[in-house]
């Protein structure tokens, strides 16, 4: 019976249809040529405002060399997935949804699935925007390079194939050289260390009339060659850089200069750790920072950062999100390579470990995460200090993380358990206050957006805020 009601059951395959489409480069009317049928036909189709008939789906097979059972495997269940995942949101919670109704509504009505996922898409991003604007961010992208530049990374996911080729093959130049310094100097330009009074305010500087790199003579050895290695990137991966840069149209000169100093950042990580070396080595001490940073001679942020970069088609590790704060909750820097989903603007969660990091410094907290939305992450947070060097010179501390999605956290020597052992439970967390819809967390600083506060008159609760029904 079930097997005949499979049968039976309209086919509808709208964005599959409209995905094949695309990849096979046609338009809505050379398909339809194709299948012999109209171009409106094919539009209401792709809007799964028409179920696929079974001799349409043989017209698809034979015109497209198409295997009918992987055609056929139907959106339906991916509809009740993302259905099921949309409605884990909190604003969801006091609803009864069995999941049977869910898959009912998935198979049933497929359009009004589609409906309800494109409502609620429509809903977060307006959530973000509104969230955004509170902050005081504006629409117009000149007033927001530092935004424009992190986007510009995300995009891509962190990961720069023509820095990482060519940066590999700089490596193998300067380890026949003997070591950067002696590279650079084989390139003609002398290395020297200078006292900081004379450096005035620099910490690295190129005199291009002299053909001489200029260093702060308080920086430690793995602060001086990885100055060295910047050198190297803004000189030897200038091509790279540049075209890279040209093929964006940035809103100000800001932005731009904003990702040419981030894509140098990545070169130069790319030179001290090159990809395929530092992959093993990261597989062989299971993404141990520390111990990574002792073998490539760099600092706990450095290696952290460069773990973010690893996205080599084949040759890909562990996707890690990155973050750097200062103690009053300001971000610094942010790189994605996980989609980590945090909030462009506005504070953090309290709950995550990395605000903690402040009160134990230099000490590796690692954490389990829970997202509103069921997503789960595994968090490494722990201070990092820039600056120093001398008495009375002032230092910066910062707290960064590096978070991955919860399957790959085994890869993570920080997240070994004893043998048998479950892993601690997660710790629930928001992407900020103004977004999040946990209604019974105690360390909330506001009301979210879209929820109404009810009095406490006569009833106070231990969240610091109740909310009415929304």
């Amino acid at each position: 019976m079930a097997r005949e009601n499979a049968v039976s059951r309209p086919l509808y395959l709208g964005p599959r249809i409209k995905r094949l489409r695309r990849e096979l480069g046609l338009t809505q009317g050379a398909m339809a040529e194709d299948l012999g049928i109209s171009p409106s036909y094919i539009a209401l189709i792709e809007r799964n405002q028409r179920p696929l008939t079974a001799d349409l789906l043989l017209r698809l097979a034979r015109s497209y060399r198409l295997d009918v059972t992987d055609l056929a495997a139907e959106d339906r269940d991916d509809y009740a997935r993302r259905l099921a995942e949309v409605l884990r949101d909190p604003l969801f919670a006091e609803i009864d949804l069995p999941a049977l109704e869910v898959a009912d509504i998935a198979t049933s009505f497929p359009g009004m699935a589609e409906a309800m996922l494109r409502l609620h898409g429509a809903y977060a991003r307006e959530q973000q925007a509104l969230a955004g604007l509170r902050a005081g961010a504006g629409t117009d992208r000149a007033a927001d390079p530092v935004g424009e530049a992190r986007a510009f990374l995300s995009a891509r996911r962190n990961y720069f194939p023509t820095l990482d080729s060519r940066a590999e093959s700089l490596a193998g130049e300067v380890d026949k050289a003997g070591g950067s310094a002696e590279w650079v100097r084989q390139q003609g330009t002398r290395v020297r260390r200078l006292p900081a009074e004379v450096m005035m305010g620099a910490i690295r500087r190129y005199d291009r009339h002299g053909e001489q790199l200029l260093l702060d003579e308080t920086l430690s050895p793995s602060a001086r060659d990885w100055q060295i290695a910047l050198h190297i990137a803004y000189t030897g991966l200038r091509t790279e850089i540049a075209t890279l840069v040209r093929g964006e149209s940035f809103a100000s000169p800001t932005a731009a200069q904003l990702v040419r100093r981030a894509l140098a950042s990545y070169g130069a990580a790319a030179l001290v750790m090159p990809y395929e070396r530092f992959a093993r080595a990261v597989d062989a001490h299971a993404y141990d920072v520390e111990a990574l940073a002792g073998q490539f001679g760099v600092g706990f942020e450095q290696v952290a950062h460069r773990l973010t970069t690893l996205g080599k088609p084949g040759q890909e590790r562990v996707p890690f999100f990155f973050i750097r704060v200062d103690a009053a909750g300001n971000v610094s820097k942010r790189l994605d390579g996980a989609g980590f989903p945090f909030a462009a603007h506005g504070g953090g969660c309290p709950l995550w470990s990395l605000h903690d990091a402040f009160r134990r410094p230099g000490e590796v907290l690692t954490q389990w995460l829970e997202l509103p939305d069921g997503q789960r992450f595994f968090s490494i947070a722990r201070t990092v200090t820039s600056g120093g060097g001398g008495f009375g010179k002032p230092a910066s501390l910062r707290a960064i993380a590096i978070a991955c999605a919860a399957e790959h956290a085994p890869k993570l020597v920080y997240a070994h358990t004893a043998q048998g052992s479950a892993p601690p439970a997660p710790t629930p967390i928001g992407l900020t206050c103004r977004l999040c819809q946990r209604a019974d967390c105690t360390a909330r600083a506001e009301p979210p957006l879209g929820r109404d506060v009810l009095p406490d008159d006569f009833r106070r609760a231990a969240q610091p805020f109740s909310f009415g029904e929304s």
